[in-house]
């Protein structure tokens, strides 16, 4: 069974194919996906490899976390599941006029 992994603190010029040669050396790499910005299209630092066995992550893990690649030092762990999050500007937050103005407590002289 595949497993995914993150991988923090990239280079901002690390491409797909670089994290893919780097953890082929380690074991069989299913796939590299680098995190991009979807307005600037400029990689966000950060990225997922999903490696083809359970092995060959733990071996990635602990090789990679904390190694220097393409001058940074990385950060390599397995990779939570998603969660959703809420959108930004779009509900979830207090909005309007609360509180504040007395709301009809006590009578103004």
């Amino acid at each position: 069974m595949s497993k995914k992994l993150y991988v923090g603190n990239l280079s901002y010029s690390t491409t797909e194919q670089d994290l893919q040669e780097a953890f082929a050396k380690i074991g069989e790499v299913v796939s590299a996906n680098l995190i991009v910005d979807q307005t600037s299209g400029r990689s966000k630092g950060f990225g997922f490899v999903e490696m083809a066995t359970d092995e060959d992550a733990e071996k990635a893990i602990a090789t990679m976390n904390g190694s220097s690649f393409m001058n940074r030092t990385i950060t390599v762990n397995e990779a939570r599941p998603k969660t959703e999050r809420p959108r930004q500007g779009f509900g979830g937050g207090r909005g309007g006029d609360r509180g504040g103005h007395g709301g009809g407590r006590g009578s103004w002289r």
